[in-house]
């Protein structure tokens, strides 16, 4: 009796290897169960018996991998002693393969973290450096039997073309069905009593033949759907393919057996044509998908701009998608950094966190290289860029998951229905058989297969992402650029808007200033103006503007800033602390919007502000009359008449707010059963967007990124917001009506296939015809919508 090797299930064909009372095909797989059982991780084999991946039995050399040109182009980040990378890894499977993978610091000390990306079949690494090379953590993957697939093409990151196997599946399918429809013509010609001697003669030949062509069709062209419902099958889910398969083998079975005994053609024909239609309509779903994907990673420029500077210290604003190798540009405190660039000027203060995950900070001086994703804490840096931006880059780090906020959505409910309505096709099946099977022995087969091929929930499961997706894309367009598809959901179901005052509904740069106080000399004068080029505060922003001096940039030293206060520093022998009164102890004799100036414990003056509000405030508040308004501010409350005047419907205002104040205002809105969306700048006011049901960051020319926020806005289309949250509720029906439609299909095509009134080779052109129509339903009506409000 054969034996299995206990790790990978594999037949034993060679030597035995007995270790711990168990069973081994190799010595590679005893190894991996030895590494297992040693750090406590027996439990994998739990997850799914034989569930192992068997290790590549040649020794691979990847010490290539440790030359500085490879080590650069295949990892991600490396900065002090932390690397990541991410890896090619096609032979990941199943949920066992997963739960190892995100274990691997479990076998390692050196490794930091892991994270699994099972759709595209990449693992992402944290690694320590200087104790693990790049080499030896690709050995050790392949030691555990997950060989990384390393080459140019995963080098450069680039994506992944449409799956050429697919289409050679597909060509293959639709010969056969070409052929094999013409090798049974004679049987579909050889009735009546004129029936062609010649024909009848040959018969048993041309049969022989169809079933030739379909061997390669269900071993070759099928075995994606085999795959799918095994592998499904294995982790306890059965899955949309196992009816499937079920009808491909029950139509191949009954075909055999027709011409085996002669009694009839068999199905075939159908068969071949039944796989042929329903490949088309996987390629058709996979080029739709990596279309939307390929438009999110790579059109969506998020609204930033980056502020660039000549060698005359002449400075532009630019945005992210136009910046170019040997360009120089300016990072502020607080600021994501966009891209790779070797630092020219400043201290660097890094804050890797977001790439990391570790929240220790990294000095950088003049020379040293940058990663993109840090983040500045301190003084304003400049940069010369040797990498142009990668905005697939970014968007991962947007979706890293330290920042989700764990919710079930259309997405995950759409799966658990179609988990259950597989089951409920395979109930009615089997009813249907019985019957069948009374009535018509014959015709049994037949009304098997169609309802088995006909009720696939396909286009109930595309529904939701086909939708989201234009959705997505049409919200980009227009300037307002949401994370997932989640988010949409939860935008569409929001009664509450927080707006943060300064900066989101009043102008960034717009504002009347008027200065008070001591006359400051033309030295001071350029050291304000320097520092407050360090700073991303809509105020500070409106103050340099209004300065006028000579541009330049002085070095900075000791540079601090208190988060809603205010920030100093040294420059030029002097000390300077710029922010509000009580930052500058000082008090505010009268309600009103100021900035504060000291200069070495002596107050100069103040810069009192008028703010500037958007255009169309007032039409905006009262198209969101139906939402509950709320208005929190840094400042105090000198405008709140002004506010009262341009939001009549406002329903709470608070002034002198901290960002933790912000935070705990939200709170206290969600612990009423409120939905809340906060707008706020994406630095200052992290804390609340990030704890709001949705955070909108508004970003005017600034690097304003922020991976606390689920949506990034230009603030040039805020006063349009009623526009975008209507068609996050328009998005809402559409995916309803497309349930509908799809379960239409269903119903329609079932009563057809139970009456006995459909064939297979209808029930497969009927399936693809239906994921087309849902996603060209979903395209015309999100057209439709969108049109509406842009």
């Amino acid at each position: 009796m054969a034996e299995n090797c206990f790790h990978c299930g594999q037949e034993i064909q060679k030597d035995r290897i007995s270790f711990d009372e168990k069973v081994f095909c190799c010595n590679g797989c005893k190894s991996v169960y030895e590494i297992l059982n040693s750090n406590n991780l027996g439990n994998f084999y739990e997850l799914n018996k034989n569930s192992g991946v068997r290790p590549d039995e040649i020794s691979t050399q990847f010490d290539y991998l440790d030359t500085p040109q490879v080590f650069e182009k295949i990892v991600d980040f490396s900065e002090g002693n932390t690397t990541v990378v991410t890896f090619k890894i096609p032979v990941i499977h199943c949920s066992s393969c997963i739960w190892l993978l995100e274990s691997l610091q479990e076998l390692n000390p050196n490794i930091k973290y892991s994270q699994v990306n099972f759709t595209r079949k990449t693992l992402q690494v944290s690694f320590n450096q200087n104790e693990l090379k790049l080499s030896d953590l690709a050995k050790f993957l392949t030691n555990l039997g997950y060989k990384p697939v390393i080459s140019l093409e995963t080098a450069e990151k680039k994506e992944a073309p449409v799956d050429r196997s697919l289409i050679i599946k597909m060509a293959i399918a639709g010969f056969a069905f070409g052929n094999a429809m013409m090798f049974a013509f004679p049987e579909y010609l050889n009735t009546g009593a004129s029936a062609d001697y010649w024909l009848k003669e040959f018969a048993p030949f041309f049969r022989f033949l169809t079933f030739l062509l379909s061997i390669p069709v269900v071993f070759y062209s099928a075995s994606d759907y085999y795959k799918s419902a095994w592998f499904g099958l294995k982790n306890k889910i059965v899955n949309i393919d196992v009816p499937i398969v079920l009808g491909i083998l029950v139509l191949f079975g009954r075909s055999i057996y027709e011409i085996a005994t002669d009694y009839g053609p068999g199905y075939f024909d159908t068969l071949c044509g039944l796989l042929f239609f329903m490949l088309i309509g996987k390629y058709f779903q996979k080029r739709t998908y990596s279309a939307l994907s390929y438009d999110r990673d790579y059109k969506s420029f998020y609204p930033i701009a980056v502020t660039k500077v000549d060698f005359g210290g002449k400075q532009e604003n630019i945005l992210l998608s136009e910046i170019k190798v040997g360009d120089r540009i300016l990072v502020r405190n607080q600021e994501i950094i966009p891209v790779d660039g070797i630092l020219i000027n400043g201290e660097g203060n890094i804050d890797n966190s977001f790439i990391t995950g570790e929240s220790a900070t990294i000095s950088k001086q003049p020379g040293d290289k940058i990663f993109a994703g840090g983040k500045q804490i301190g003084s304003i840096l400049e940069l010369e860029v040797i990498k142009t931006v990668n905005q697939s880059y970014l968007t991962q780090l947007w979706n890293k998951e330290a920042f989700r906020k764990e919710e079930l959505g259309l997405d995950t409910l759409v799966n658990k229905i179609s988990k259950y309505f597989t089951f409920i096709i395979l109930g009615i099946t089997l009813l249907a058989g019985i019957y069948w099977y009374q009535i018509d022995f014959e015709k049994m087969f037949q009304v098997v297969s169609a309802i088995l091929i006909v009720a696939c929930p396909c286009a109930l499961a595309l529904s939701t992402p086909f939708t989201m997706g234009h959705i997505m894309r049409i919200l980009g367009r227009n300037k307002m650029y949401v994370k997932d598809a989640l988010t949409i959901e939860k935008m569409a179901k929001i009664d509450t808007l927080v707006f943060d005052k300064t900066g989101t509904i009043t102008y960034n740069k717009k504002a009347n200033i008027s200065y008070e106080g001591k006359e400051i000399s033309e030295f001071d004068i350029k050291n304000i103006k320097s520092l407050l080029k360090n700073s991303n505060h809509p105020l500070s922003k409106s103050l340099y503007d209004f300065i006028e001096t000579e541009d330049q940039y002085f070095t900075i030293e000791k540079f601090t800033e208190t988060a809603g206060k205010g920030y100093e520093a040294e420059l030029r022998g002097k000390r300077y602390k710029i922010g509000s009164a009580s930052f500058t102890n000082q008090q505010s004799k009268s309600l009103e919007t100021a900035v504060y100036i000291q200069c070495e414990n002596e107050f100069l003056g103040k810069f009192i502000f008028k703010n500037e509000y958007r255009e169309g405030l007032s039409n905006m508040a009262r198209h969101l009359n139906h939402y509950e308004l709320h208005v929190l501010s840094g400042d105090n409350s000198s405008e709140e008449e002004i506010l009262k005047e341009l939001i009549p419907n406002i329903t709470q205002m608070r002034f002198n707010q901290s960002p933790e104040d912000k935070l705990e205002y939200i709170k206290s809105l969600q612990e009423q059963g409120k939905k809340v969306a906060m707008l706020g700048d994406g630095l200052n006011d992290a804390g609340a967007l990030k704890q709001s049901n949705i955070g909108i960051a508004i970003a005017d020319d600034s690097n304003s990124f922020t991976p606390s926020s689920d949506v990034i806005m230009n603030g040039e289309v805020l006063t349009e917001l009623q526009s975008y949250f209507s068609l996050t509720k328009d998005a809402m029906s559409i995916v309803k009506m497309t349930f509908i439609v799809s379960l239409l299909y269903n119903v329609v095509g079932l009563s057809i296939a139970i009456l006995g009134k459909m064939s297979p080779l209808v029930a497969a052109i009927i399936m693809p015809v239906s994921s087309i129509s849902v996603v060209a339903f979903t395209s015309l009506s999100t057209w439709l919508r969108a049109k509406k409000y842009f």
